[in-house]
């Protein structure tokens, strides 16, 4: 799995239309077949601050969601509700590791 953490801060006057933009994006993109997982996450602290954890099943399939109309209306769409531009963090699974990990191993 390739899992990609977008870190996004929205101005706080904008956070219910980027969340009506970014929640459509993201049941466009589970319908994806590259995508196993896609979470919008909102913090409790801080509303403003959103986390998306998108899971991918190979590398590839980021640049082919980077293809997709539905990502490219998104991107419009919140383009100018954001407080500064937003950042990424790639990972891989650590554990359990996909290629050798069993129940009850």
């Amino acid at each position: 799995m390739h899992i990609v953490l977008v870190h996004i801060h929205v101005q706080p006057d904008a956070i219910e239309p980027f969340l009506q933009a970014t929640v459509d994006n993201a049941r466009h993109s589970l319908q994806e077949p590259g995508v196993a997982r896609f979470d919008v996450l909102q913090s409790v602290e801080d509303p403003a601050r959103i986390t998306l954890v998108e899971v991918y099943r190979h590398p590839d399939d980021v640049a082919l969601h980077k293809e997709t109309e539905h990502y490219a209306q998104w991107t419009g769409a919140v383009a100018g509700l954001l407080a500064e531009p937003r950042t990424r963090s790639v990972y891989r699974n650590a554990f359990p590791d996909d290629s050798s990990w069993a129940p009850g191993s």
